[in-house]
């Protein structure tokens, strides 16, 4: 395997031939360059965003120690999607999710079920949607506020909600009920992000604050990520590893595998999974289908699939922090030994799990991701117009779903 780091990451290749796509990496950069920033492109996670929170740390530090009031220990989050993955991926990673519950369903015995493993005397809850209309979320917050309203037994309950939205009232359901007083603390969701690009947006950096991360800390992972952004945007496929990564998922999908693997390993990354599959799969859509697993754990119900010689369309990335332990290091070396005798695989290895290094490991995801589906699109002759957003960062097809859902609900 050929091998590229930059600091923390290191990327591991098998024999792909990545110069062969030095041309459209070269694209890919410049197209994505001359997007970030522009309003309707949606790549506003792109510099715009992390310069922002940086100036706006004090503001999200002094309301998560409000909301917490030296009263609270725990945080319920209702959202889907990335509403969710977001927050979810980066606490997990760092260790913090012990009193941080997720919430995205609708049905009764879900929520019966969410609501028995809280304590709702030490918990607030953090409500997050752009629009302020997602019908998980808002039935999660209706269903929760009329839990919080009968153990109070009051029915002004607005200060134990926290809202993450748009900030128009026009635009956003739920910033009504903050203007109106429903809810007394509230952040943004920003514009032109994206859901799934959103994890350093009010409600991750909000979370991270509430369990306990010091301002330097969150200060530096944005600093990180903004290093890591110009990184990734040099046009030089050799010593740009998203880049490398991309031409990796182009290389194995024009031989005919279609189906990515991401095989991470480590309790850890149980959450980062989640976030991944949404990412990817919003973004690159039926080009390229995208599952994760946590290992070692998947070799037990994937692998006889996985090593089967009839199978011809997969390829897979193997993530993991580097590791310390003998048996750790041999479970890695035989398992992608194995599987590179098979099928094209690469390899990324983190130092850490710290907040710096994850910054890096985060940004390299975003810019692999735009840029597998921008050099596949090339090669198609499937070039998006200037002013029109790129495929990979929007997701029309969802609304067909939802579309129907709310033709079912006005019935």
């Amino acid at each position: 395997m050929t091998e590229t780091m930059i600091q923390d990451v290191t990327l591991k290749l098998d024999s792909t031939n990545i110069s062969k796509y030095s041309q459209n990496a070269e694209a890919a950069v410049e197209c994505i360059k001359s997007r970030a920033g522009r309003q309707g492109q949606f790549l506003n996670w792109i510099n715009v965003l992390p310069e922002n929170q940086l100036n706006n740390l004090d503001n999200l530090y002094d309301m998560a120690q409000k909301a917490k009031s030296d009263k609270y220990t725990d945080l319920a989050i209702l959202g889907i999607g990335g509403s969710r993955h977001t927050t979810e991926s980066l606490v997990r990673l760092t260790g913090k999710e012990a009193n941080v519950h997720f919430y995205s369903s609708v049905d009764s015995e879900s929520f019966r079920r969410f609501i028995n493993s809280l304590d709702i005397s030490k918990t607030q809850f953090l409500v997050v949607s752009k629009s302020g209309g997602t019908i998980e979320t808002t039935v999660a917050y209706e269903n929760a506020k009329k839990v919080m309203q009968e153990y109070l037994e009051k029915d002004d309950v607005s200060d134990r909600f926290i809202a993450m939205t748009d900030i128009s009232g026009e635009k956003s359901n739920l910033r009504k009920m903050v203007n109106s007083g429903d809810i007394k603390l509230s952040g943004l969701v920003h514009d032109d992000v994206g859901g799934r690009f959103s994890i350093f947006d009010d409600a991750t950096l909000f979370t991270l604050f509430y369990v306990g991360f010091s301002k330097e800390d969150v200060k530096s992972m944005l600093e990180a990520s903004l290093k890591a952004q110009k990184e990734f945007l040099n046009p030089d496929i050799n010593s740009n590893i998203a880049l490398q990564q991309a031409a990796f998922n182009v290389q194995s999908r024009l031989s005919g595998n279609q189906k990515h693997f991401i095989e991470y390993f480590g309790d850890a990354f149980s959450g980062t999974t989640l976030w991944e599959k949404q990412l990817k799969n919003e973004s690159l859509k039926a080009a390229i289908s995208t599952d994760t697993n946590v290992g070692p754990g998947y070799l037990h119900y994937n692998a006889e699939a996985d090593l089967d010689s009839n199978n011809k369309d997969s390829f897979f990335t193997f993530v993991y922090v580097k590791p310390e332990e003998k048996v750790t290091q041999a479970v890695l070396t035989g398992v992608i030994n194995a599987y590179s005798s098979m099928h094209p695989v690469s390899v990324v290895e983190l130092k850490d799990l710290s907040l710096t290094t994850l910054a890096k490991f985060i940004e390299f995801k975003h810019f692999e991701t735009l840029y597998t589906g921008n050099i596949l699109r090339q090669i198609d002759g499937n070039i998006t117009d200037d002013n029109t957003a790129l495929p990979e960062v929007l997701q029309p097809n969802v609304e067909i779903y939802k579309k129907e859902v709310r033709k079912a609900m006005a019935q």
